[in-house]
């Protein structure tokens, strides 16, 4: 099994370079950036800003004058020659998360996380062919699991329109990687929580409005119970992405992410009351609309990513909710 890199490896690798983070302001993306400016990158972040999306300034306190910031939409595709242009890295986090908003309103999903992404790689095909791309995909591609955990080999039946647009988005990132050289990598995240997640509604992750409820002392809702999930905590999703987009073989592979053993929700949300030190939750229904496209039980198998990257999660579940926890109790009025 091969040795992860290092952080000062990892430091060598980044340093000085040139690193590009579509959805620059959002949860993972501004987390991205805090690692690679430590570790002495030159980073540009790109972020539309779009209110229904995860970006907030406040993402980059501590930041200030250390990356470049430009307010754009990765659907402006006239705008992205100038970004890709002369980066060495590229991180493309710039989506739409949300699963219920993919349903109700599927011509924006298929523009961001279809159409856009095609414009993206095709900047990087003209302008840049030599850049490195790391792009976030999600497990919701794999729909209702056969089996657990889900390894990379499951069939692919999206139950959503998110779902299915994602698909194509990786496929484009496979397809260019395969046919123009454009040497990129996937990423498909389970549940990823941490600081600066998007806590004002569920467009993220349905944890967020749990841990909104606990800081604001009010009881939150578990919808079913019995669904078993995993989790991985931002850091270690950093981790990953970083020793992806600078491992050569890991150009063209599909890699799971994944977290500590899986919980069910009823035990997640147990765990989060007592590392709050309290609070109160009500079990409810699944309601109609979610239930359509709820996928069940879920954890993913991340053998591939440990046996080619070295990569495991290095955070329990424990420690990511009370850590989560202890940043928005300081910081919930700039998240809401």
């Amino acid at each position: 099994m091969p040795t992860s890199l290092t952080s000062s490896a990892l430091r060598e690798v980044y340093s000085g370079r040139q690193v590009l983070i579509t959805g620059g302001l959002g949860f993972i993306g501004s987390n991205d950036a805090r690692r690679l400016v430590r570790y002495g990158s030159n980073v540009t972040l790109v972020d539309s800003l779009i209110p229904e999306y995860g970006g907030n300034f406040r993402n980059l306190a501590g930041l200030e004058g250390r990356v470049h910031v430009n307010i754009s939409d990765v659907r402006d595709r006239h705008s992205l020659p100038v970004f890709v242009r002369d980066q060495h890295f590229l991180f493309n986090l710039a989506g739409q998360t949300s699963h219920m908003d993919s349903m109700t309103d599927p011509e924006t999903d298929l523009e961001i996380n279809a159409r856009a992404q095609l414009s993206i790689l095709e900047a990087c095909r003209r302008h840049n062919p030599a850049i490195r791309v790391v792009f976030a995909s999600t497990r919701q591609l794999y729909g209702k699991p056969d089996f657990l955990p889900v390894n990379e080999d499951h069939p692919l039946r999206p139950v959503d329109v998110n779902g299915i647009n994602k698909l194509a988005g990786e496929h484009y990132h496979l397809l260019y990687d395969r046919n123009y050289g454009i040497r990129s990598t996937i990423l498909r995240l389970t549940n990823t929580i941490g600081p600066r997640m998007r806590v004002k509604d569920a467009r993220q992750t349905f944890v967020g409005v749990w841990i909104r409820a606990l800081v604001e002392g009010k009881p939150f809702e578990v919808w079913g119970g019995e669904q078993l999930r995993d989790f991985t905590y931002v850091d270690d999703c950093v981790d990953a992405m970083l020793l992806a987009a600078a491992s050569e073989t890991a150009v063209g592979k599909v890699f799971n992410l994944g977290g500590p053993p899986p919980v069910s929700l009823n035990d997640l949300a147990e765990l989060l009351v007592e590392a709050n030190g309290g609070g109160e939750f009500r079990i409810r229904s699944f309601p109609t609309d979610r239930k359509k496209i709820d996928i069940g039980d879920f954890h993913a198998d991340w053998t591939l990513i440990k046996s080619t990257l070295g990569w495991r999660p290095r955070t329990t579940l424990k420690q990511a909710l009370a850590k989560t926890l202890a940043y928005y109790r300081a910081e919930l009025p700039n998240y809401v």
